[in-house]
C-alpha cells in the first residue's frame, strides 16, 4: 500500500477538451441511430396495446434519448439496443396477443421470455470456460489474445443480448396473463438478478473494449456463474420465473426508475471486486517478478476506480429516488429503516473509496481489499437485509 498524494496532471484537460468537442464529432451514422431509437420511441407509443400513462411515456422518451446517448459514447450498443428491440417485438409478433401462442417453435425455444433467459444462463457458462481456457492458452503461448478469448467475448456480448431481450419479453408477457396490471419485470428477485446479469456483462464488455483486458474476463464471469447458480436455483425452487401481480407496495411508477439505477450501481460494484481479487494476484506476481499473467496492476486498478466511480454516481441517484419514493408512499423522505440504513452504509463505503483515492492518493493493496469488502456489504444490504432483518422493506424477502 501506498499513500502517495495524488499528482495533477494535463488528463483531465485533455478529457474535457474531448468532451467539448464530443458533439462536434457526430457523424451522420450517429444521428441517423439517434433518429432510429426515437421512431422506435414513438412506434412503441402509439401502437403497442399497452396504455401508457404520462410518467410512462416521460420514462420512455428518457430511456430512449438514453438509449441514443449510450450509442454515441459506446458504439457496438448502436447495433445492440436495436438488435434486442427487433428481437423483442419478433417476439410480440409471434405471441399476436395471445400468450397461448407460447408453444410456437421459436417462442418455445428462443424468444419467450424464459428461453431467452435460460440462453443468457448457458452462454454466461460458456463465457467463463472460453474465458479461462483462452486465458491459459494465451499464458502457454506467451499471447495477448486468441481463438478462444475472442469466443468469450462474443459469448458475453450474446448473453447480454438474450437477457436483455428475455426482459422485454417479459414485460409483454406480463401483459398478455395480467392484462392491465402487467408490469416492467424489476419487480423480485428473480426478475432483477438478470438485470443484474445483463448491467455486468455490458459493462465488462465495454471496460474489456476500452482497456483490452480480455484476460480479467474468468474472473467477472465466474462471479456472474454463481449469480446464474442461484438464480437457477431460485427458479427451481420457488417457481420464481413464474409472472405474478405487483404487491400494492411497489405499485408505483417509482420503481420504474429507482431498481434500474440501483442495479447499476450493484453491477458496477461488483465488477470492482473481481477487479480487486485481479489486483491484488498482479501485485503478488510483479512483487516476485514472476511472469505476467494478467494486465499491469495499475491499469486493473484504473478500471476498479472506473467502476466504482460509475457505481457511486447511479447508487447515489437511486438512494435519492428512493427518498422520494419513499415520501410519495409513506410521507417522510427517510426513516432508517434496516435497508435504507444499510444502503446509506454502501454509499458510506464507496465514498470513503473514492475519497482515498482521489483526495489522500492511496493506492494498491488496500483499495482492492476494500472493494473485495465492499462487495460483502452490497450483497448484505441487497439480500442480507431482506433475509435477517424486518422493516418496510420486508416483501423484498426470499
Amino acid at each position: 500500500m501506498t499513500h502517495t498524494k495524488h499528482e495533477p496532471s494535463a488528463v483531465p484537460q485533455h478529457e474535457l477538451l474531448v468532451r467539448r468537442s464530443f458533439c462536434k464529432n457526430l457523424g451522420g451514422a450517429d444521428w441517423l441511430y439517434a433518429a432510429l431509437i426515437f421512431a422506435v420511441a414513438a412506434f412503441v407509443q402509439y401502437t403497442l396495446p399497452h396504455h401508457m400513462d404520462a410518467y410512462e411515456v416521460v420514462i420512455l422518451w428518457l430511456s430512449a434519448a438514453c438509449a441514443a446517448g449510450l450509442g454515441w459514447f459506446f458504439k457496438p450498443l448502436r447495433w445492440f439496443i436495436p438488435l434486442s428491440l427487433a428481437l423483442a417485438y419478433g417476439s410480440v409478433l409471434l405471441y399476436g396477443g395471445d400468450f397461448a401462442h407460447r408453444d410456437r417453435f421459436l417462442l418455445r425455444y428462443f424468444l419467450s421470455s424464459q428461453s431467452a433467459i435460460m440462453w443468457q444462463c448457458a452462454l454466461i457458462f460458456c463465457a467463463l470456460f472460453a474465458y479461462l481456457a483462452g486465458g491459459l492458452i494465451a499464458l502457454h503461448r506467451r499471447q495477448q489474445t486468441n481463438t478462444l478469448l475472442g469466443m468469450a467475448t462474443a459469448f458475453g456480448w450474446l448473453c447480454a443480448l438474450a437477457g436483455f431481450t428475455g426482459l422485454l419479453v417479459r414485460w409483454h408477457e406480463s401483459y398478455l396473463i395480467l392484462g392491465s396490471a402487467g408490469h416492467i419485470p424489476v419487480s423480485n428477485l428473480y426478475e432483477v438478478f438478470i438485470l443484474f446479469l445483463v448491467i455486468c456483462a455490458l459493462m465488462y464488455w465495454y471496460y474489456e473494449s476500452r482497456f483490452s483486458v480480455q484476460k480479467l474476463g474468468g474472473f467477472v464471469y465466474l462471479f456472474m456463474s454463481g449469480v446464474v447458480c442461484f438464480v437457477l436455483w431460485y427458479s427451481l425452487s420457488r417457481n420464481a420465473q413464474q409472472i405474478q401481480p405487483l404487491i400494492p407496495a411497489l405499485q408505483s411508477w417509482w420503481m420504474k426508475i429507482h431498481v434500474p439505477a440501483n442495479f447499476i450501481g450493484y453491477g458496477a460494484f461488483c465488477i470492482a471486486a473481481m477487479l480487486g481479487v485481479a489486483q491484488l494476484l498482479a501485485i503478488r506476481a510483479e512483487a516476485a517478478d514472476s511472469p505476467r499473467r494478467l494486465p499491469d496492476s495499475a491499469l486493473i486498478e484504473e478500471i476498479m476506480y472506473k467502476a466504482v466511480a460509475v457505481g457511486f454516481l447511479f447508487f447515489t441517484l437511486a438512494t435519492i429516488l428512493g427518498a422520494l419514493w419513499a415520501a410519495d408512499a409513506w410521507g417522510r423522505y427517510w426513516s432508517w429503516d434496516p435497508k435504507e440504513t444499510w444502503a446509506f452504509v454502501v454509499w458510506l463505503n464507496y465514498a470513503v473509496w473514492l475519497h482515498l483515492r482521489l483526495v489522500a492518493g492511496w493506492r494498491g493493496k488496500v483499495l482492492a481489499w476494500w472493494a473485495i469488502v465492499g462487495l460483502a456489504i452490497t450483497a448484505f444490504a441487497f439480500v442480507g437485509v431482506n433475509l435477517f432483518l424486518s422493516g418496510l422493506h420486508s416483501y423484498g424477502g426470499l
